[in-house]
């Protein structure tokens, strides 16, 4: 189950890359809930726990509003209100790069919460995501309401303690819609762009006249005209044929690691011994070959043989 768990938390953090262009560091907005209850699991530090679940560097922030919550709820989340004081506290400060540009000093969010009149945890929470999440937020909370609410947020992964494990929540529907809304128009044309190629191709016909005195364009028939040429464009640098050609299958010879080796045929001169050489190796028997012993006859003293 861990397996799974994990394939399906790596899925998710790519969806979000993907389509919302979410980037390392990542950054995750927690509250007191979560906070709270990863003390109670003793799940480690909130930094460690969720770079482990991300799969990547994270930076964890808190709001000033949720701090202060935590410390009107007494003694019993002192243990919750130190934790929180550990971590980055969210805040805006000035760009100064912006300020070289053009001499006036803008707040540059990096997750700013400065609420004059405190807010509760999940207003302050809400107030930072917005309408589309624009500083890419992963939202660490226990508090089902706001986690509902986040599911027709485009563009907010919600994490969440179940038992003794980390969760990352799954897309919801509605942010699928919003993925595929998205990347039908990054495919598209825009206007602009569309008018721009118009005048442009109306700049190179008119050239043309010019020189060779051809017939003038319809602005109905320019569009046909640069669809046609894009799509020749296209094939030719694709190396795209109008009509696909198959290769025939030829008959193929034999595996020649399969096929048992040829031996050379020894040839020998037309001699009787070769002959039989020949013929024992033809018949695989081996002559017997007698041998001979001789007789000693002993001599006499007088020189006579003696039988």
């Amino acid at each position: 189950m861990r397996v799974k768990k994990q394939k399906q938390n790596r899925r998710t953090v790519r969806f979000y890359k993907a389509c919302f262009a979410f980037r390392e560091p990542y950054k995750a907005l927690c509250d007191g809930t979560f906070i709270h209850h990863m003390l109670e699991s003793r799940l480690g530090t909130v930094n460690e726990a969720l770079s482990g679940l991300l799969g990547g560097h994270v930076k964890v922030f808190v709001t000033r509003c949720v701090i202060e919550e935590l410390k009107k709820l007494g003694e019993s989340f002192s243990g919750t209100v130190l934790a929180t004081r550990r971590l980055t506290t969210a805040r805006t400060f000035p760009d100064f790069n912006h300020t070289a540009r053009h001499g006036r000093i803008p707040a540059r969010l990096e997750a700013g919460c400065n609420h004059e009149s405190l807010k509760s945890a999940a207003e302050c929470v809400e107030a930072m995501v917005g309408a589309d999440n624009p500083e890419h937020f992963f939202v660490a909370t226990q508090d089902g309401g706001l986690r509902k609410k986040f599911r027709q947020v485009p563009g907010v992964p919600v994490v969440f303690v179940q038992k003794n494990y980390l969760l990352l929540e799954p897309p919801s529907e509605y942010q699928h819609q919003i993925a595929k809304m998205t990347e039908a128009e990054r495919i598209h044309m825009m206007e602009r762009e569309f008018k721009l190629l118009e005048a442009r191709e109306a700049k190179k016909t008119a050239t043309q006249e010019d020189v060779t005195g051809a017939p003038e364009i319809s602005g109905d028939e320019m569009p046909k005209k640069i669809e046609s040429r894009d799509r020749s464009k296209s094939k030719n640098m694709l190396a795209v044929k109008d009509r696909p050609r198959f290769k025939r299958k030829k008959a193929k010879g034999p595996n020649p690691l399969s096929c048992k080796k040829k031996k050379n045929k020894v040839v020998y001169p037309p001699n009787s011994n070769n002959q039989e050489s020949q013929g024992e190796k033809a018949t695989g028997e081996k002559k017997r070959s007698r041998q001979r012993k001789r007789r000693h006859h002993k001599v006499d003293q007088s020189g006579e043989l003696a039988c």
